[in-house]
């Protein structure tokens, strides 16, 4: 990202008023702390390994504004997350798991650490932080939500946690980026209320207005509205929410809305445990339950969940013309290689029903990488392309990876269509037509960030290394009709066991061309028609800087960044 948070100062040398926090601690998990006021923001000082501190904040009157939950220092400072006052007066903090090894509340480090200050500094600190990837300045991300288009503004919102680098406290983030690839950071946009976290859902433009749909996950999910006058940087909740609940199933989250102009209804998806409910609206306040789509079809080991529905055309022959669906569907665990992982289904919908063309028991992936999850389409796209982004990560190790100041990245935007093979309709994925702006000049050597296109002959073996010995082996095989991307010595893979491994892709005939993206910590890889795409992470102590290609030719361009 090229700027900082809008509602934070960014500099390097942040002025701090070294006082002493002095909590009043009330028995040997509570304390309270009074706030000075005066300064902008209290650091948090954040340890991993500890067990989360439930923080109630209060205003002067006593009134209990939020709820937070924070892994405070006992022993050590892994890094520090910026609180923003804005009136609060008093932290009501119950520290959780067993305190009888940690010593007395009032002796933990987080109170010597923490610091009343007017700037947050988020330059990078991170080796590892990719370079033209969309990531959050600090703290954790997860599934994109609510992408759409308008004015020439890319908008996406994110599952974000500002206070702290692994999952917990489920907010709305949101960057904006006129071409794709440069995304610049912008306040919050949906923070937590008293129905629950901010959990995933989408946006439309409804005439000037942008709406919002997402779940309230509170004790129970819930679908919740909100609007937003000034083209989507802020919103204000709808007075009548929740507008859509259940009570017969608990994972009810993640809604889809979209407008239907063949049917001229507002249409909205939702993932209801190992299903897929539509519904359609004409206010898109009073929703009817119109169908599900689920049940015996494609892969079940896992929970459903940040589903879409979109309409794509494509020409299955040079003189004719065709129209289906696409329903993804994003499924943990249950992915071709373990983990978290994204399925899809090619049908036909008529705004009340979808039906799927295929057998019950085939499952398409839409990537067979370990780490490409949560996807999901921008709304309102020019040229009517179906541009899509995903989370670049897996629920097995999400929250080990080897970063702090922030976790997790997205995906390069990637331009979807449909082809055929044998009797079968698939989606096909390339790299949105931005990532070629990125082009720099050839290179002898492959760099932390390049990208190489691959001619590839029937039998290709490419392995990517550094001086440490660390490398990752791709391998086509026309004859079997797969790629594959070995990563088990691709780097640090110590931290979970489920990171190092192969994954395979079918390629649906001969491939003649890859396109491979290799940032700081990811590798994409594209057959150039769009039959095949792999992305996984990568953790190597230094950048690769060599290539071998045995039966193919490479030639790599340097990546403007």
């Amino acid at each position: 990202m090229k700027k900082l948070l809008l509602t934070l100062m960014m500099v390097a040398t942040c002025s701090l008023m070294q006082a002493q926090v002095k909590p009043m601690v009330l028995g040997d998990k509570h304390a309270l702390l009074k706030m000075e006021q005066g300064s902008r923001y209290l650091l948090l000082p954040v340890q991993e390994s500890e067990d989360i501190a439930a923080i109630a904040v209060l205003d002067g009157h006593n009134n209990m504004v939020q709820r937070i939950n924070v892994k405070l220092a006992i022993e050590r400072v892994d890094y520090y997350v910026p609180y923003e006052l804005k009136g609060a007066c008093l932290m009501d903090i119950e520290f959780r798991g067993d305190r009888r090894q940690k010593g007395a509340v009032g002796d933990f480090v987080c109170w010597k650490d923490m610091k009343y200050t007017n700037t947050f500094d988020t330059t990078n600190r991170e080796q590892y932080r990719p370079a033209y990837h969309h990531t959050p300045l600090y703290g954790w991300m997860n599934d994109p939500n609510g992408m759409f288009y308008k004015d020439g503004i890319w908008h996406l919102y994110y599952q974000w946690n500002p206070y702290g680098s692994q999952w917990e406290n489920m907010t709305w983030g949101h960057s904006t980026s006129r071409d794709l690839i440069h995304w610049e950071a912008q306040p919050a946009a949906l923070e937590m209320d008293w129905l629950g976290s901010i959990f995933s859902g989408s946006c439309v433009t409804n005439g000037n207005d942008v709406v919002a749909f997402y779940t309230s996950a509170g004790h129970h999910q819930t679908q919740s509205m909100a609007v937003s006058k000034d083209g989507g940087r802020t919103f204000e909740k709808f007075g009548g929410n929740p507008v859509l609940t259940t009570s017969d199933i608990p994972d009810f989250r993640d809604p889809k809305a979209f407008w239907n102009e063949k049917a001229k209804v507002w249409n909205l998806i939702l993932a209801a445990g190992q299903e897929m409910r539509i519904y359609s609206s004409k206010n898109l306040k009073e929703w009817k339950y119109e169908s599900s789509f689920g049940k015996e079809y494609g892969n079940h080991s896992g929970v459903w969940e940040c589903p879409d529905l979109f309409p794509i055309t494509y020409h299955p022959s040079p003189d004719t013309t065709e129209t289906k669906w696409v329903l993804i569907c994003n499924i943990n665990p249950g992915g071709p290689f373990g983990g978290s992982a994204t399925q899809y289904f090619i049908g036909q919908f008529d705004g009340r029903k979808f039906t799927c063309e295929s057998m019950p028991k085939v499952t398409k992936w839409l990537d067979y990488g370990k780490d490409h999850y949560a996807t999901v389409s921008f709304y309102n796209a020019p040229e009517q392309r179906r541009v899509v982004l995903a989370w670049m990560s897996n629920w097995q190790y999400a929250n080990q990876v080897p970063t702090k100041q922030y976790r997790s990245a997205n995906s390069i935007p990637r331009d979807l269509g449909l082809f055929q093979f044998g009797e079968e309709t698939y989606v096909s994925v390339v790299p949105s037509k931005e990532m070629l702006a990125l082009r720099g000049e050839k290179v002898k050597k492959p760099t932390e960030t390049c990208e190489m296109v691959v001619d590839l002959k029937n039998q290709t073996e490419m392995v990517l290394s550094n001086t440490k010995g660390e490398e990752v082996v791709m391998r086509y095989d026309a004859q079997k009709q797969t790629f594959t991307m070995d990563r088990t010595k691709s780097g640090d893979v110590s931290f979970s066991e489920a990171f190092p491994c192969e994954t395979t892709a079918p390629t649906h005939g001969a491939i003649k061309q890859l396109r491979i993206f290799v940032d700081r910590c990811s590798i994409e890889a594209f057959d150039a028609d769009g039959k095949m795409a792999i992305t996984n992470l990568v953790f190597p102590s230094e950048p690769y800087n060599t290539i071998k290609v045995k039966g193919g030719k490479v030639t790599i361009y340097d990546i403007k960044h």
